[in-house]
C-alpha cells in the first residue's frame, strides 16, 4: 500500500539545499535590501500616473505633452500602459539584479537559478502541477472578480487578438521570467546560504505582497504557489520550469476569460 510520509518527504527536501552559513551575512543584507529597494522603486516608477505627476512638478512640459499623449491620448494607450508596467518590472526586477550579481557579488548567473536543464525529470512535475491546475483556472476564470481583472490588456469585441494582444502576451512572458528571476531567483539563491531551506519563507512573504489588490483568491494562492515554486527551485537550481508553469497559468486564464467573454470561440 502506498505511504506517504510527511516528515520523511520534508527532511528529502532539507538534503538539497546548503545548511545556513555563518560568513554569509553581508551577501544576504545585500540581496534583501536591494529586494525592498528594487519593489519601491518598481511600486512608483512603474506607474505611469506617477511620472505623469513628476514630469509636471518638475515642470518639464515636452516631456510630459509626449508621455501623456503615449499614455492617455494615443489609439493605443492601453497597449503603452502595459508595456511600460512590463519594461519596468523587467527592468527592476531582471536587469538590477543581474547587474548585482555579475558586478557587486561576482557569481555565476546560474548560481540563482539562470541554468536551463531540460531533462524530463526537471519539468515532469510542472507540467502535471499544470494539469492539475486546468479545472482550477477553468473555474475561477467564470468568477466575477478574474472576469473583471483578466486579461490584463482589455480585448474589444469587435477587435482582433493580433498585434496588439498577441504583443502584449510576449511582454507578459518577458515579465514572468523578470518575476521568477527576483523571488525564485536572486532572493531565494541569494540567501539560501544564511537561512537553508527556509530560504523559501523568506522569499514567500514579498511575492505575496506583490499581490496585493489582485483577487483575494489569487493572493492567497500567492504564499502556496511562492512555497511550491521555491521547493522546486531550490531542487532543479532553476527557474525556468517556475517560468514555464507560471506563464502557463495565465495563458490559460487570458484564454478561458475571453473565452467566457464571447471574445474567442
Amino acid at each position: 500500500m502506498f505511504k506517504f510520509d510527511l516528515t520523511q518527504q520534508f527532511q528529502n527536501i532539507l538534503k538539497l539545499v546548503p545548511q545556513p552559513r555563518k560568513k554569509s551575512g553581508f551577501k544576504v543584507a545585500l540581496v534583501c535590501i536591494a529586494v525592498a529597494l528594487i519593489l519601491t522603486l518598481d511600486h512608483y516608477l512603474g506607474d505611469y500616473r506617477f511620472i505623469l505627476t513628476l514630469l509636471h512638478s518638475m515642470e518639464l512640459k515636452e516631456l510630459n505633452a509626449i508621455f501623456s499623449t503615449l499614455m492617455l491620448d494615443h489609439t493605443d494607450a492601453q497597449l503603452h500602459q502595459l508595456l511600460y508596467w512590463a519594461a519596468s518590472i523587467i527592468l527592476f526586477y531582471f536587469v538590477s539584479p543581474i547587474l548585482l550579481v555579475v558586478f557587486i557579488l561576482k557569481e555565476r548567473l546560474t548560481e540563482y537559478g539562470f541554468a536551463m536543464h531540460f531533462s524530463w525529470d526537471s519539468y515532469k512535475p510542472y507540467l502535471i502541477m499544470l494539469i492539475i491546475m486546468v479545472p482550477v483556472i477553468a473555474y475561477f476564470s467564470g468568477t466575477q472578480s478574474f472576469l473583471a481583472n483578466y486579461p490584463f490588456y482589455t480585448v474589444e469585441r469587435a477587435e482582433q487578438l493580433y498585434p496588439n494582444f498577441v504583443i502584449w502576451q510576449f511582454f507578459y512572458l518577458l515579465q514572468f521570467i523578470a518575476l521568477e528571476f527576483l523571488f525564485r531567483g536572486f532572493l531565494l539563491h541569494g540567501t539560501k546560504a544564511k537561512f537553508g531551506f527556509y530560504a523559501i519563507f523568506v522569499m514567500m512573504i514579498p511575492y505575496c505582497m506583490i499581490h496585493f489588490g489582485k483577487p483575494l483568491a489569487e493572493t492567497i494562492g500567492a504564499i502556496v504557489a511562492g512555497i511550491v515554486l521555491g521547493i522546486m527551485s531550490l531542487k532543479t537550481r532553476s527557474i525556468w520550469p517556475g517560468v514555464m508553469l507560471h506563464y502557463g497559468v495565465a495563458i490559460m486564464m487570458d484564454l478561458l476569460v475571453l473565452y467566457r467573454k464571447g471574445i474567442i470561440l
